[in-house]
């Protein structure tokens, strides 16, 4: 990373200023802009987050916003309502007001002195999502965004549910708010309003995991900020951009095929993570790609961004399993649009042999399996963020509990680009069942690397809005989708199709234990194959990673971080257990020390599905001189066969002194979940 410290533009930087809402609420915002803005003003960047403008995002924003102002642009960091320093309370995400205070926030910039009526929106992941819901409600002055780890669709893609299936990641992110919620405003911003503003935040943000859990399916609750419910809401240039292990990869092919206005999509090797600290590697130079994309619909300059392929894809090489990775080997490809007309769709044929086949050869046969509770327990997150542990580990456990068909050694490379599918004939014995499937890269010594998955509740084989429970013994035709990705298999590997009626902890078990009766006849793997193009070789290279200068800090305390996969020999217990945190660390200038460490765990037992148990608990806390703050929330999800438990409890202290203390005890019906 090259550290860049003099730009075209001196930076002026307003540490804490207030944006009034109509309704009186004043949400709080951080601003970087070219010395004498006023008087030659410039287009703005808005980025609008819950993350805490002054704390928790500072390290990230001094690498990223004043590089933006140095050339040439006024950066505005915003809080939400009930976040960070802004008044008013944040009971979920992306309501209606958060939506129109964006809206209403981008009015006043665009009115300020130093603002030449022209903004665009970035961010990742919550500021990804509300950049696009805020695109669709066409403010005039919002000319161009880039989205970043985002989604089109809260229902299928998002870390609540996948493939009509409740995911794991739903409890750990819940669980990362609820304790969030708890932090008050900064005095030194706020003034003596801080107590009031914390208590106030305090009683009404909630529980939002049970807000999330009582929407099973794809109602209003999730289309409401989908912008996939009607793609020409959205007029303006949107860039969007993803990694492979990042949860939300897939929406850049939606965005990519169903907007109607000029577009770009990359997609790179990186986890949740912005593309210049992109890890796995090789990050790119994406404050200058960003620089590019504003020059060009903000200032009208002829950067050349939109001469080029309309999507990038880092096509990656096998690699050896592992819990996590620096740099994936690989290989830039394009792409003019998509669907691509480079990429053919090949079926393999699911023999009852369990082989994995283009021949028309493979025997036929009916296959009987029901998997091991603990298959998934090496599944990595759902969402990965490059920490080590996160990436899936060595399948071959996974793959012994499952179905699974492979192919013989390849002869050649095999390159694929885009959504492989799944498609089954197949009956189940149960009224609620679910499927993962999983594709292998197994190399010559029989390690196997997941390259892609994709899950299915059975109730949703034909809608996530309205599902219908099963009928034992009754034979179905399902298709299973799997997340998009590139990939390159070496000659020698083999391609395996692994198939479980399990998944957990990335994905919460059915109410019973399941017995699925596969028909390979008729059953196949659908492959988007992509052979290279000469135009992959004469795409022009990203620029080296730059950034400003690093926020100056002091580490006080490093973060307790473990991934461990434990089995208890006794009991036959599996438990993945992990934590992470940001330590504790003084923020130099303002003197705020800050701490967060968290601790997850999910665990089974053989034999009990309805054994399957997360815990989640955190601490923060926030001090500066004699101002000290701390909380501890705990949340554990349960379920037996008719209902999902939650038990839940948030504490907070003002020194040593107990101000909020709140319990919650309940009981959701499932629904065909």
């Amino acid at each position: 990373m090259k550290i860049v410290r003099s730009f075209p533009h001196a930076v002026r930087e307003i540490e804490h200023t207030e944006i009034p809402m109509p309704d009186g609420c004043r949400l709080a915002a951080r601003i970087w802009m070219p010395e004498g803005a006023e008087d030659a003003p410039v287009p703005a960047i808005l980025e609008y987050l819950p993350y805490r403008k002054n704390d928790f995002t500072a390290e990230r924003d001094a690498t990223m916003q004043p590089y933006l102002a140095g050339h040439g642009y006024a950066v505005v960091r915003l809080d939400l309502r009930g976040a960070g320093d802004s008044e008013g309370v944040m009971p979920d995400e992306y309501l209606p007001q958060e939506l129109q205070d964006g809206v209403d926030a981008i009015s006043w910039i665009a009115d300020q002195p130093w603002c030449d009526g022209n903004l665009g929106m970035i961010g990742i992941s919550w500021g990804g999502f509300n950049g696009l819901q805020v695109a669709a409600l066409q403010p005039p002055a919002l000319k161009a965004i880039v989205t970043l780890c985002s989604t089109d669709d809260r229902y299928a893609d998002d870390v609540h549910y996948m493939g009509g299936c409740l995911l794991g990641e739903q409890l750990s992110w819940a669980s990362i708010m609820f304790g969030r919620n708890t932090l008050p405003p900064d005095p030194r911003h706020v003034g003596e309003r801080w107590r009031e503003m914390w208590k106030e935040r305090l009683k009404g943000s909630g529980l939002w995991l049970k807000n999330w859990l009582e929407h099973q399916t794809r109602d209003e609750f999730w289309k409401h900020g989908s912008v996939c419910e009607d793609w020409s809401k959205i007029q303006i240039p949107v860039y969007a951009v993803s990694g492979w292990p990042d949860g939300y990869c897939r929406a850049v092919f939606r965005l990519m095929e169903n907007l109607q206005g000029p577009r770009k999509g990359l997609v790179g090797p990186w986890a949740h993570r912005y593309p210049h600290i992109g890890e796995p590697g090789p990050a790119i130079g994406f404050l200058q790609e960003e620089l590019r994309w504003w020059d060009h619909w903000l200032k009208g300059k002829d950067t050349g961004i939109m001469d080029e392929p309309m999507l990038r894809l880092y096509r990656m090489n096998s690699a050896e399993p592992a819990g996590h990775y620096e740099v994936r080997e690989g290989a830039w490809i394009a792409e003019p649009s998509w669907p691509s007309p480079n990429v053919e769709r090949a079926e393999f044929r699911l023999g009852a042999d369990h082989s994995l086949s283009r021949e028309a050869t493979a025997p036929d046969g009916v296959l009987e399996h029901s998997t091991p509770l603990d298959v998934g327990m090496a599944s990595g997150k759902w969402c990965g963020y490059s920490k080590p542990g996160d990436a899936p580990l060595d399948k071959r456990r996974d793959d012994a509990g499952s179905l699974t068909f492979e192919t013989a050694p390849l002869e050649d490379p095999l390159d694929i680009a885009g959504d492989a599918q799944v498609v089954l004939e197949l009956s189940v014995d149960r009224p609620v069942a679910q499927l993962a499937v999983r594709i292998g890269d197994v190399h010559p010594d029989g390690r196997s690397t997941r390259v892609t998955f994709g899950v299915l509740n059975l109730t949703h084989r034909d809608s996530h809005e309205h599902p219908e429970p099963l009928e034992p013994g009754k034979r179905y035709r399902v298709t299973v989708p799997m997340k998009h990705v590139a990939q390159r298999f070496r000659p020698g590997h083999r391609l395996r199709l692994a198939i479980s009626t399990n998944y957990f902890p990335m994905i919460w078990p059915a109410p019973e234990k399941v017995t699925i009766s596969v028909h390979t006849e008729g059953s196949r793997l659908v492959l988007p194959l992509r052979p290279p193009v000469p135009e992959d070789d004469a795409l022009p290279a990203f620029e080296a990673p730059e950034a400003a200068p690093p926020l100056e800090k002091e580490v006080l305390e490093a973060p307790e971080e473990y991934w461990q996969i434990v089995e208890d020999a006794r009991t036959g217990e599996m438990e993945m257990r992990l934590a992470e945190g940001g330590g504790r660390v003084r923020i130099a200038g303002n003197e705020l020390t800050t701490y967060s460490q968290g601790y997850e765990s999910y665990r089974v037992r053989p034999g009990d599905i309805t054994s399957a148990v997360g815990d989640v608990r955190w601490h923060y806390a926030l001090e500066r001189g004699d101002w000290k703050m701390r909380s501890e929330t705990e949340t554990t999800l349960t379920a037996d066969a008719t209902h999902f438990i939650v038990k839940a409890r948030a504490r907070a202290w003002e020194n040593d002194d107990l101000v909020h203390d709140e319990s919650w005890d309940e009981r959701i019906p499932r629904q065909l979940v």
